[in-house]
């Protein structure tokens, strides 16, 4: 297609994922209440029933300002209607891009879509986990004499920001059996790299984590060392696949290929006839002087 039509098509993929996390914000906000609650749930309200039982550390939300409850709900709103509609802008993201790929990578493409949307929802369920684990831990560096007051919105940017490092981080896994698929990497340089992947997911769920607690690391870390550890098991197993179909194909750019030197057996020899030698002298015909046959 023409530069027109591939930007109107990708205005239509837009409009379309647009609308469909239009609709599920709007779905949101019908029931903001019940998200809300579940949003402000890992958080140790303090009142006089649970204050002895987070020995004083609890905080109490408040919003400030006339406005701060409605820009609260339609956040809440908005952001759940993106994760909602996680797999409907997906879809539109791989419709644009399919008309341009080759039949098997369209295959692979379609496995991405398969799984890239139930990982990213896997990592927002996991981050729920760890969210009252990190809520505690930040709210324990308040002193004790003191009662933490929240303001939504600086809660809600650090639960949208670990939802979104969650779900970006279970799609890492994915990201390199696409990589093997293509042929970009092998199963076995993935082997090769486990304690440098091992080490540096480790110090990802580190930084990625707001508290400095290790429960909140590993919850983020372990589940993305078992998904590395299987991408790089299907990685091995694709390996194999390729290798029965093409035995060369695991071979270095400067790496000689094996060559079959056995002596195969010759059928009986064939008399032919030999073509008479021209003379001594003869002119070459124009016809065959550029042939280098004149001669067998």
């Amino acid at each position: 297609m023409a530069l027109a039509d591939h930007l109107r098509e990708l205005r239509n993929r837009v409009v379309k994922s647009v609308l469909a996390i239009v609709l599920f914000t709007i779905v949101a906000l019908i029931y903001h209440k019940h998200l809300e609650s579940l949003l402000l749930k890992p958080i140790p309200q303090c009142d006089k029933s649970n204050a002895a039982e987070f020995h004083g550390r609890c905080a109490q939300v408040s919003t400030v300002g006339l406005t701060a409850g409605f820009n609260w709900m339609l956040k809440v709103a908005l952001t759940a209607g993106v994760v909602a509609a996680v797999p409907v802008w997906l879809y539109q993201l791989w419709a644009f891009v399919a008309p341009g790929l080759h039949k098997h990578e369209r295959k692979y493409t379609m496995i991405f879509m398969a799984c890239g949307a139930p990982l990213f929802l896997a990592g927002v369920g996991c981050a729920f986990l760890v969210m009252p684990t990190t809520v505690e831990v930040l709210i324990s560096f308040s002193p004790t004499e003191t009662t933490p007051i929240l303001p939504p919105d600086d809660y809600f940017d650090i639960a949208t920001r670990m939802v979104l490092v969650f779900g970006l981080a279970f799609e890492f896994p994915l990201l390199l059996v696409m990589m093997n698929m293509v042929g970009m990497v092998t199963g076995k340089r993935l082997l090769g790299w486990w304690r440098g992947m091992v080490m540096a997911i480790t110090v990802f769920a580190a930084f990625a984590t707001p508290s400095a607690d290790p429960v909140s690391m590993l919850v983020l870390a372990a589940p993305i060392w078992a998904l590395y550890f299987i991408a790089v098991a299907i990685a091995l197993v694709n390996d194999k696949r390729r290798a029965r179909r093409d035995p060369d194909l695991a071979l270095d750019d400067e790496e000689a290929s094996h060559l079959d030197l056995s002596v195969q057996p010759v059928e009986r020899t064939e008399a032919v006839e030999a073509s008479g030698a021209p003379l001594a002298g003869a002119p070459v015909p124009a016809a065959r002087h550029e042939q280098m046959d004149d001669i067998t």
